[in-house]
């Protein structure tokens, strides 16, 4: 793995030295756009929208309309406006990790810690496990300033979660939220039972992408002049009246069944 950040976490007076690397990977298949004609390579190519001309990258410059008008910014302005460079992904407070909402989670790294920071490393993870806290900072990330939740992924290493700022979070008074309704008594006992039974350690390596594992063997069999058959999709039923007891009984059923066997 190649490191995409060098510096220190920084809590109180001590500074641990680590190295930031992407803890993920996508699972999606590599795809190349072609032409349907004759299979060759799509490129694509910035044009002027009125002359329909190609623009070299020298003659690009970026602008926000305002008004009517395009405020063009120049590299300047993008440095007047950055924060403060720095190395130190700075914890500025602990807090339950309970607190935070996962809606705010953007994307993990792992943390290596670098030469004399080891026992610093250790002692982060054993205080944050025992204490039941994380740590919330900032940083600066590819120029720009981050958000950033240290916690112990397990006893051996920690995790650095980007989170998203605050006003990133879209509001959901728009969409049509049915009123507040208090449930009745014998669905919400079925539902909770349902729950019940159906609970279990989380284990994420039961969950796969098998969309991916189809699509290739799609591929393959393509590769061999092989047909492919279409498996066709029930169509979703809207605005029919839902009977949610039954549909609870025959789920605590079917569960009940399946936990048999």
């Amino acid at each position: 793995m190649k490191a995409i950040w060098n510096g220190a976490i920084g809590f109180g007076l001590v500074n641990i030295p680590i190295k930031i690397y992407s803890a993920t990977e996508t699972s999606k298949l590599d795809l190349d756009m072609l032409d349907k004609s004759d299979f060759s390579n799509i490129r694509f190519k910035r044009v002027n929208e009125k002359t329909g001309k190609e623009v070299k990258w020298a003659n690009i410059v970026k602008g926000y309309l305002m008004d009517d008008k395009y405020i063009v910014l120049e590299d300047e302005d993008y440095e007047a406006a950055s924060p403060e460079k720095s190395k130190i992904l700075s914890i500025e407070h602990f807090v339950k990790e309970s607190e935070v909402d996962s809606v705010y989670f953007e994307t993990p790294y792992f943390l290596e810690p670098q030469k004399n920071g080891e026992n610093a490393y250790r002692l982060l993870i054993k205080a944050l496990q025992q204490t039941k806290m994380v740590g919330i900072g900032t940083f600066i990330l590819r120029e720009s300033e981050a958000i950033g939740l240290i916690r112990p992924y397990n006893d051996d290493v920690l995790v650095l979660n980007k989170l998203r700022f605050a006003e990133e979070i879209r509001d959901y008074k728009d969409l049509k939220i049915p009123a507040k309704k208090v449930p009745k008594p014998a669905e919400l006992k079925m539902a909770k039972n349902l729950i019940e039974q159906l609970s279990e350690k989380f284990d994420p390596t039961i969950y796969k992408n098998t969309y991916s594992a189809e699509l290739l063997k799609i591929i393959k069999k393509k590769a061999k002049g092989k047909s492919v058959k279409i498996k066709k999709s029930e169509p979703t039923k809207q605005g029919k009246v839902i009977d949610l007891m039954a549909q609870l009984k025959a789920s605590l059923k079917g569960s009940q069944s399946k936990n048999a066997s």
